[in-house]
């Protein structure tokens, strides 16, 4: 079975879910739909870009391809949860959070300025951030809609507005947490990663592998700390202009 054959029965799965979608009425088929055609093309044409870009050396153009990336997730993060001054929230949290990880990786010799490297690491700390960031949030908006109650009991007591939305603030944290905590709790026995498996299966050696992975993996949940982190302290005094 040929692997564009393999691709169209798997879109069946995509069928089946917005299938459900629809039937409970949650509202996402159309997002779902677009977004698995979307994924199709962007994959695609990265598919071709990557010959190109994996012979980049230059410092300056890999930063920008990095740059575009963040700007791209700020664009899907604003998007996905949309609220009061979302774009400079969204953007800042990722940047910031992205660059900071990346550049600690690079300091520390953990990564170097290829191109090979840089891209498809930076990619998933950059994927990340906007996972988190969207996660957070959302959990955030949410939470200080369902106790703003208690949120006004603690501002007329003299409490600060950071201070009344402490414990949103720590729920929302928290919330972005879970995936990767699930994810470092469950490697290697539930979740076996594809990278670690592609370089095994290349011949390298396995310890290489995992050390491989856990790079990623300690990015991943350090990315996810300091995303809900920025996104909280940024958004707090603008959060409730959302509701």
């Amino acid at each position: 079975m040929n692997i564009e054959y393999k691709f169209f029965l798997s879109y069946a799965l995509v069928l089946i879910s917005m299938y459900i979608i629809y039937k409970e009425k949650i509202g996402l088929e159309k997002d779902v739909l677009i977004s698995s055609i979307r994924a199709f093309f962007q994959l695609l044409i990265l598919g071709y870009a990557l010959i190109y870009i994996l012979k980049l050396s230059n410092p300056f153009e890999l930063t920008l391809i990095l740059f575009f990336m963040i700007l791209f997730a700020t664009f899907t993060a604003q998007r996905a949860v949309k609220i009061y001054d979302g774009y400079k929230i969204a953007f800042l949290s990722i940047f910031l959070s992205s660059f900071i990880i990346i550049g600690i990786l690079v300091l520390l010799g953990v990564l170097q300025l290829k191109a090979n490297e840089i891209v498809p690491i930076g990619g998933m700390i950059i994927g990340n951030a906007l996972n988190a960031y969207t996660q957070t949030i959302e959990r955030f908006r949410n939470d200080v809609k369902n106790n703003i109650g208690l949120i006004e009991a603690f501002l007329a007591v003299g409490a600060s507005l950071k201070e009344a939305e402490k414990i949103q603030i720590r729920n929302s944290i928290k919330a972005a947490m879970i995936p990767i905590l699930n994810n470092l709790k469950t490697l290697g026995i539930i979740w076996i990663p594809g990278i670690t498996a592609g370089i095994v299966l290349a011949g390298a050696d396995p310890l290489q592998a995992v050390f491989f992975q856990l790079v990623i993996m300690y990015s991943m949940l350090s990315v996810a700390v300091f995303t809900s982190y920025f996104a909280t302290n940024l958004s707090y005094k603008k959060i409730l202009w959302s509701l």
